[in-house]
């Protein structure tokens, strides 16, 4: 049983929306102009405010039904100053968070073309003071919730303003950052622009919510067998949520007083630019000197096929597809089985399965002949494998990855057709929760993202994701080692830069209680 108040904590620290049916997103930035108003304003939105209260798993039958759209709240640090928190109050919180995220660009990497002055006109004028975001069923479903959070902003009469700027695909500026899940053949699919499908699994951590079964390969890894429950434990709540017990067995820093921090937790938003034309074009001309080709290629540099089938498990494309397929049919199969005993086979099977593609560790491919060691998702999730076969060297095999964690939210942005050019409006909206940005989201993306020497490869950065250096021409330079357990490694030399970061920021997402004594201007640090 749950000893979170899930009920006092925003629904998006818990719940990834888009696998619960919400594909499409609209995000907002506002700011606040007058102290008081601003407090009544915030006070008369938290009825609507979406909480973690638990809902059904996906296909699951829901005792009531789920809203159409859900509604959250971040604040940065200027906003909290703009509510009026007092001083003591606002000094506690975390370095990092109180200089946000463009004085923190030297340890992002955001350089070159990701350096803040190309970022989107929002981040150009100034600091923002909220976030709110917006996940819907349908459009028409987010377009009706947009129409009644701009008026209930607009009778605040300037009290509150919704901060302008976002690029859209024809040019234009926007009062929202527009986000929604691909399609395929009018179907959504949970793919990025990349063509990889993403967002398979998430930490998984004491009082989530969810069920049980997902501590498979969300955990933290044991010592036992990874296909199995007991393989993982749920990571401790304090790497997540603030007010509760993390991995070193301490509480997290957090701000005074102590109800202003309880169940809330710090969101990394960055928008990242996906240069797809660059990338196929990349992948397409390497491939051919790849003994497998583009396609095998690709799924080196990323870890996983494009259907997600993770390289550790599956080494060639059959096997993945095969697997893939396995997969589609048996979730088909259960969405109409009525017989008890035949359901309670395909649920066990469909268990094994979800265990093949999340539950896996690197323990047996620790020199990166099957997956890369530098390939994205390892480096993003190391699985236990920078012990480098020492075992019993830690308690537990995730002790050098437990403390760097990272919940994952957001949704792809944009569309890219074949035609498609790197100037194009597309990528994906990337929100990362934790409870300590320094030590998880920052961490990850200098020393494992933007440096190799945890993996034993240098200054070698993530060949997905990384800011590959550019050469005096302006090209990429970067590179990647390749391992073959039978032949001589294969090397990936002038790797552009795929990803670009178009804008960002540090937020808190507070409590419910924490938001009530904000609107009511009750923040007492004494």
């Amino acid at each position: 049983m749950s000893y979170l108040d899930l009920n006092d904590i925003q629904g998006n620290v818990t719940k990834g929306y888009g696998r619960y049916g919400y594909p499409v997103a609209r995000y907002f930035f506002v700011v606040f102009t007058d102290t008081l108003a601003a407090q009544r304003w915030l006070g008369s939105l938290l009825p609507h405010l979406t909480t973690a209260a638990p809902w059904p798993d996906p296909g699951e039958p829901a005792p009531v039904p789920l809203p159409e759209t859900t509604l959250n709240i971040a604040l940065t640090y200027q906003g909290l100053k703009a509510l009026g928190l007092p001083r003591k109050a606002l000094s506690a919180f975390p370095e990092e968070f109180q200089m946000g995220m463009k004085a923190r660009v030297d340890i992002l990497g955001d350089d070159g073309p990701s350096a803040p002055e190309h970022w989107d006109p929002i981040w150009q004028d100034g600091p923002v003071h909220a976030w709110l975001s917006i996940n819907a069923r349908n459009r028409d479903a987010l377009a009706q919730r947009t129409d009644w959070l701009l008026s209930h902003v607009e009778h605040t009469q300037g009290a509150v303003v919704v901060r302008n700027g976002h690029r859209s695909s024809d040019g234009t500026l926007l009062p929202w950052q527009e986000a929604g899940a691909l399609t395929e053949q009018g179907k959504v699919t949970p793919k990025e622009h990349f063509g990889f499908v993403d967002g398979i699994s998430d930490p998984y951590f004491k009082g989530c919510g969810s069920p049980a079964v997902h501590v498979i390969g969300g955990g933290k890894p044991t010592r036992e067998d990874p296909s199995t429950v007991a393989g993982w434990e749920p990571l401790e709540t304090g790497e997540f949520v603030l007010g509760y017990r993390d991995e070193a067995y301490e509480y997290p820093a957090a701000p005074v007083p102590s109800t202003l921090a309880r169940n809330g937790t710090f969101m990394v938003y960055r928008k990242l630019h996906q240069n797809v034309a660059t990338w196929r074009r990349y992948t397409a001309t390497a491939g051919k000197n790849f003994p497998a080709g583009q396609e095998k290629l690709e799924a080196k540099m990323v870890g996983r096929w494009h259907n997600g089938a993770p390289l550790a498990e599956f080494p060639t494309k059959a096997d993945a597809d095969a697997f893939s397929a396995r997969l589609v049919s048996v979730r088909a199969a259960l969405k109409t089985a009525d017989n008890p005993a035949k359901k309670a086979e395909l649920e066990a099977e469909y268990a094994a399965l979800r265990q093949k593609l999340t539950g896996f560790n690197y323990e047996n491919d620790l020199s990166g002949s099957g997956c890369p060691v530098g390939a994205h998702v390892r480096r993003a999730n190391p699985r236990g494998a920078l012990e480098f076969g020492n075992d019993g060297a830690f308690q537990t095999k995730g002790a050098l990855v437990n403390r760097r964690r990272l919940l994952r939210r957001g949704l792809p942005y944009g569309t890219s057709p074949t035609d498609t050019t790197d100037a194009d409006e597309h990528g994906i909206v990337f929100m990362a929760l934790n409870a300590n940005i320094e030590r998880q989201f920052e961490f990850v993306q200098q020393q494992w993202i933007n440096y190799g020497n945890d993996f034993k490869l240098g200054n070698e950065r993530d060949p997905v994701i990384g800011n590959q250096p550019m050469n005096d021409a302006g090209f990429g330079n970067g590179h990647m080692m390749i391992p073959n357990a039978h032949r001589p490694p294969h090397f990936c030399t002038q790797i552009p830069r795929f990803v670009e970061t178009r804008g960002g920021e540090y937020f808190f997402i507070p409590s419910l209680s924490a938001l009530h004594m904000m609107a009511q201007g009750l923040v007492d640090p004494t």
